[in-house]
């Protein structure tokens, strides 16, 4: 989000670059470009067993959890990267006239105000991302809730029970979230509430 906002503009066009594709692609073939894709070359075979970060792609936890991060921090950049460049010049000029640095006004005003404008629209993307990971059951070998619901039903021949038993584990999960993240906006967004007389 910082890059996304800052004076450089190649490391705006990078960043701006890698946020686009990551909203403009659907999750389903990041997961499957990440397993299949990089997962499956050669040169990173050869090196599962001896080089560092080539050794988790052989682990399809790790080719999921890639493509779910990397698609979060796209969305989350750009939700953050709008909050800071909502940021009023007020806020700004005030806490200049206060003697602070550019850091420190970056670091003590601009990003938690940015954060707590935010968190609204990133408890949404919490949840959206939760419910996607139903997704990683494309992934073969990943055991999720999405996956253990299908082996039920072709173990068992019970689609409805198996089913009904993951919507309801991703509806509980759901609403954990979202009331966490409601408790967390009456706190961090008090002040916005209106006023009693």
């Amino acid at each position: 989000a910082l890059a996304l906002t800052g004076p450089w503009a190649p490391l705006r066009w990078v960043v701006g670059a890698y946020t686009y594709v990551m909203r403009g692609t659907p999750l389903l073939i990041q997961v499957y470009l990440i397993y299949y894709g990089l997962g499956q070359l050669e040169w990173i075979q050869a090196r599962w067993d001896t080089v560092w970060p080539w050794t988790h792609f052989k682990e399809p936890f790790f080719c999921a959890l890639l493509a779910f991060s990397l698609n979060t921090a796209g969305y989350t950049a750009e939700m953050l990267a709008g909050a800071i460049r909502e940021t009023s010049a007020g806020e700004i000029e005030a806490a200049q006239a206060y003697g602070m640095s550019r850091f420190k006004v970056m670091l003590h005003i601009v990003l938690p105000s940015a954060m707590r404008r935010t968190l609204p629209a990133y408890s949404n993307e919490v949840v959206m991302m939760l419910q996607a990971t139903s997704l990683a059951s494309a992934v073969p070998a990943m055991l999720d809730v999405t996956a253990a619901a299908s082996r039920i039903y072709s173990d068992y021949y019970l689609p409805f029970e198996a089913y009904l038993a993951a919507a309801a584990i991703y509806l509980v999960a759901s609403f954990c979230l979202i009331g966490f993240f409601r408790f967390s906006e009456g706190r961090l967004l008090a002040y916005l509430a209106p006023r009693k007389l």
